[in-house]
C-alpha cells in the first residue's frame, strides 16, 4: 500500500466497522491523522465505515499483515474481534483465534511497522468475580468466560512484547450509545434492553435485576483511546475505562423504562461466565488520561434512544 502522508500522521485501526472502532476511526481522522482501517466484517458493517478512512478487508488471525498494511505506521489501535462473553462459549477456538491470535499477529506487524506503541481493547472480563467495590488494575486476573481468557491471554503478550513495541491495554466496561448493534441480542447489555423495549415494549433479563455493572457512554470512551495514542505516562500498562459508577441492572431497566413508556421486563436464567457485579476504580484514567467527569447513564441513555428514533 503506498503512503501518501507522513507517517508520523499513519495510524493503524482495526475493527473499523465494529461500534467503536468506527467512531474512533472517524474522530481520528478529523483530528488529522491519516486512518488505515481493517475489518474481515464477520461482526462489523461496511456503512459504519467513516468517509476518508483507507479500508484493508482482512482476516487479522490469517492474513499476511506485513504485505497488505502499510510498511511503517505511527501506532496501531486494536479493536478487532469477538466481544460477547456468552457467544465466546459457541466457539472458543474462533474465539481465542479472533482476540488472542490476531493481536499476536498484529503485534508481529506493529513491530516490523516501527509502530511507537498499541493501543488494544482489553476488558473487564478479564477480573471475573471481584468483590463488591471500584476494581482496580493491579486485582488478579480470574476470567469466568472464554472471551475473558483471550482478553487476558492477549494482555500477556502486550507485556512479553514491550520492550520493542510500548503498549496501553484499555480494560473496557459497559460500553454503550448511537451507532451500537441493535440487531445482535446476545452482544451489549443496554443496547439489548434498548432494542426489545423499542421493538416490543418487553424486556427479557438473562440474570438478576441486582446484578451490577458500570455502563460509559460511547464518546467518553472515544476520548480515552485518543487520549492513550498521545500520553507516554500511559505506555505499558492496563487502564480501567469506566465511569466509577454502580448501577444495577434494576436501575438501568427502570430509567429504559422511563425513557421508552410501556415497557415490561421478564427475568431468565442467567447466561454462562456472567459476572455478577463489577464496577471501575477509574483513579489510574483519572491521574494518566485526565478523564474524570463522563456521561451520565440517564443523559447517555437518552442520546441513544433519540439517535435511534432518528435513524
Amino acid at each position: 500500500m503506498t503512503v501518501h502522508r507522513d507517517n508520523q500522521r499513519l495510524l493503524i485501526v482495526t475493527g473499523v466497522g465494529g461500534f467503536i472502532g468506527s467512531v474512533l476511526a472517524g474522530r481520528l481522522n478529523a483530528d488529522g491523522y491519516r486512518v488505515v482501517g481493517v475489518d474481515d466484517f464477520s461482526t462489523g458493517k461496511r456503512s459504519n465505515v467513516p468517509l476518508g478512512i483507507d479500508l484493508v478487508e482482512a482476516n487479522l488471525a490469517s492474513a499476511s499483515l506485513e504485505q497488505i498494511l502499510p510498511s511503517q505506521a505511527h501506532a496501531v489501535l486494536h479493536l478487532a474481534g469477538q466481544s460477547s462473553g456468552e457467544i465466546s462459549f459457541d466457539d472458543p477456538v474462533g474465539d481465542l483465534e479472533k482476540n488472542t491470535v490476531s493481536t499476536l499477529r498484529l503485534i508481529k506487524y506493529a513491530v516490523a511497522a516501527n509502530a511507537r506503541r498499541i493501543v488494544h481493547a482489553s476488558s473487564m472480563s478479564v477480573y471475573g468475580s471481584v468483590a463488591d467495590e471500584p476494581v482496580k488494575e493491579d486485582t488478579k486476573l480470574q476470567p469466568l468466560s472464554c472471551y475473558g481468557v483471550g482478553k487476558a491471554a492477549a494482555e500477556g503478550y502486550l507485556h512479553v512484547f514491550s520492550r520493542r513495541l510500548p503498549f496501553v491495554a484499555l480494560r473496557m466496561f459497559n460500553v454503550y450509545g448511537p451507532g451500537q448493534d441493535m440487531s445482535n441480542l446476545r452482544q451489549g447489555m443496554v443496547s439489548i434492553y434498548l432494542a426489545q423495549a423499542l421493538d416490543t415494549n418487553k424486556i427479557v433479563v438473562k440474570g438478576s435485576i441486582q446484578r451490577y455493572r458500570d455502563f460509559v457512554y460511547v464518546d467518553d470512551v472515544v476520548e480515552a483511546w485518543a487520549r492513550a495514542l498521545q500520553r507516554d505516562e500511559a505506555l505499558n500498562s492496563a487502564i480501567n475505562i469506566g465511569t466509577g459508577v454502580r448501577t444495577e441492572v434494576g436501575q438501568l431497566l427502570n430509567l429504559i423504562e422511563a425513557t421508552v413508556p410501556g415497557t415490561t421486563v421478564e427475568v431468565a436464567d442467567n447466561t454462562p461466565g456472567d459476572q455478577f457485579g463489577i464496577y471501575a476504580d477509574t483513579s489510574r484514567m483519572a491521574r494518566v488520561l485526565g478523564i474524570s467527569a463522563t456521561v451520565t447513564l440517564r443523559e447517555g441513555l437518552q442520546r441513544f434512544v433519540d439517535e435511534v428514533r432518528t435513524t
